[in-house]
């Protein structure tokens, strides 16, 4: 029978260093780290997401201030009031410009898929707390796990030429200049969740989950793929399973025409296996997809599988049928995931400093 393991016992010890670092704030007579949320859309989840978003940053000491704009507005006519994704890109140009604000977030999806990507971009890095922006998701799909602070406001696409050759190895000139790259809020959670689970090890940089194999079923640009890099840069062997089929993501050897040293990332090749061969393979089944019809075909799960749920509904169904064959399950993994984007927060703070 499995041991159920909740989001909110592994947000626990972040939400004690969250407090602690809020109060120091408030005991040099420093404002509180300020975050705004960009609610476009009145749907009863993005609703209920920013409720839950400012109970959790009251909890730990964060200001919240939720913004509404557009389709989240009663009454709102698209063809009398115009186009809302340009109410909702005027309201983040304004945060950007806000000294007052540290961390911005948009409750997605507003627009669909192209308009959303857009407006992801117009988030600046130096406040991007679901880290979103092309300039971490460059880092992270190159496994560049620093940045330089003052890249997050200057024109970072511009940089990145010479962020794709930093050097392997670090040394005390690099470690002034540079610090942690922001990564997205939901894959991080995972990752905290398989480090407080033991299923990342201590290792050396890029062998914390050597030897794993895990399936992560969902490939979205916010979720699954950056999920799947992330565990294959630190040694899994991943299926990343999507509609169009099954992709294996593994971590690729530092190779004698890698200028510099730079860190080795993520290979990605077509795979033969069936969902269903993957799920027999793996160590860890990772779910999230959307909606409420999908299940894990159960059946097919290795004895003592890792099973996480990170969608909105219950992809592994009620929960009994996977606990007869789990070791641990993790129906959901929200609380985690809200501390990771408060952690993002305070980090942007303290880069902000640095510029």
């Amino acid at each position: 029978m499995a041991t159920v393991l909740s989001g909110a016992a592994v947000a626990k010890p972040f939400i004690a260093d969250l407090k602690a670092a809020t109060a120091g704030y408030a005991s040099t007579g420093k404002r509180a780290p300020k975050l705004i949320g960009i609610l476009a859309n009145g749907s009863a989840p993005s609703e209920s997401y920013a409720s839950w978003t400012r109970k959790a940053c009251e909890d730990v000491g964060i200001e919240f201030e939720l913004r509404r704009y557009a389709e989240a507005l009663p009454g709102y006519d698209p063809e009398e009031d115009g186009l809302g994704m340009y109410e909702v890109e005027r309201g983040i140009i304004e945060a950007n410009a806000d000294d007052t604000v540290d961390g911005i977030m948009v409750y997605y999806p507003c627009f669909g898929t192209q308009h959303d990507q857009y407006l992801q971009q117009v988030v600046s890095p130096s406040k991007d707390v679901e880290g979103l922006n092309f300039l971490f998701r460059f880092n992270l799909y190159h496994n560049q796990r620093q940045v330089n602070p003052k890249s997050l406001t200057a024109n970072h696409f511009a940089s990145l030429a010479s962020t794709s050759r930093i050097p392997y190895s670090d040394g005390a000139k690099r470690e002034q200049q540079r610090v942690k790259s922001i990564l997205p809020c939901t894959p991080l959670a995972i990752v905290k969740i398989l480090e407080h689970i033991k299923v990342y090890r201590e290792a050396p940089f890029g062998e914390q989950a050597a030897g794993k194999t895990i399936t992560v079923i969902n490939r979205s640009e916010v979720v699954g793929r950056p999920l799947a890099a992330l565990l294959s840069n630190d040694g899994a062997r991943v299926f990343s399973v999507d509609l169009d089929g099954v992709q294996e993501f593994n971590r690729r050897r530092k190779s004698k025409d890698q200028a510099n040293g730079t860190h080795p990332h993520h290979n990605v090749t077509k795979s033969k296996h069936t969902l269903e061969e993957c799920l027999a393979l793996s160590d860890v089944v990772v779910s999230g997809v959307p909606g409420d019809k999908y299940r894990v075909p159960l059946e097919h799960l290795r004895s003592g599988v890792v099973a996480i749920n990170f969608s909105d509904g219950k992809n592994f169904g009620d929960g009994e049928g996977v606990k007869q064959r789990a070791s641990i399950f993790v129906p959901n993994i929200g609380k985690a995931t809200i501390v990771m984007l408060q952690r993002n927060l305070l980090r942007l703070r303290s880069y902000a400093a640095l510029e």
